[in-house]
């Protein structure tokens, strides 16, 4: 009998299941967004080679023949969202990570009330802020803060300090 997929008809949103982040260094990667930004290590970092095995076949479908093996770490944030990170063979690294313009993801956001605490804490790791200092959404009348920043690696993280619905249900560009 076949699996008859859920009716189709109906729209809800989905839950954000994981992201995927490549770097140069995994173990760098892992110590720091495990101990800056508290990211639980739920699978150490694990050489995944290119073999008939059921995981080295997945890879072959999605990055097709010849990759040869990389390097992954599984993490989890406080609210349950995973994050792979990857570090490939041959990885190559822009000057410049920051080409918001073109078509794709170009930052990640994390949520900490200590906006200016979590910024020093990435600078003091190695990485670097994007903005010179944390902008108010409502200067004057809300306390919701955020920056931009690039983490060690050179991939963008922001940092808001309110949520993601508290901080747009306000309208946020209307003032």
């Amino acid at each position: 009998m076949a699996l008859v997929p859920p009716n189709t008809n109906h729209t809800y949103p989905r839950t954000f299941s994981h992201l995927g982040i490549s770097v140069p260094d995994l173990e760098a990667a892992v110590k720091f967004y495990t101990e800056v930004l508290g990211w639980y290590l739920i699978m150490p970092p694990t050489e995944i080679v290119e073999d008939d095995s059921a995981i080295g076949e997945m890879c072959t479908d999605v990055f097709g023949s010849g990759w040869e093996s990389f390097k992954i770490a599984h993490l989890s944030t406080g609210d349950r969202i995973g994050v792979e990170i990857f570090q490939f063979k041959d990885q190559v690294n822009p000057d410049d990570n920051f080409e918001y313009w073109k078509t794709g993801i170009f930052h990640f956001c994390v949520q900490d009330p200590d906006v200016e605490g979590l910024a020093e804490k990435v600078v003091a790791a190695g990485g670097k802020k994007r903005m010179k200092a944390p902008r108010y959404y409502y200067p004057g009348e809300k306390p919701y803060r955020m920056i931009y920043m690039e983490d060690p690696f050179g991939n963008i993280l922001e940092i808001y300090s309110h949520s993601y619905e508290l901080t747009y249900s306000s309208g946020a560009y209307n003032g």
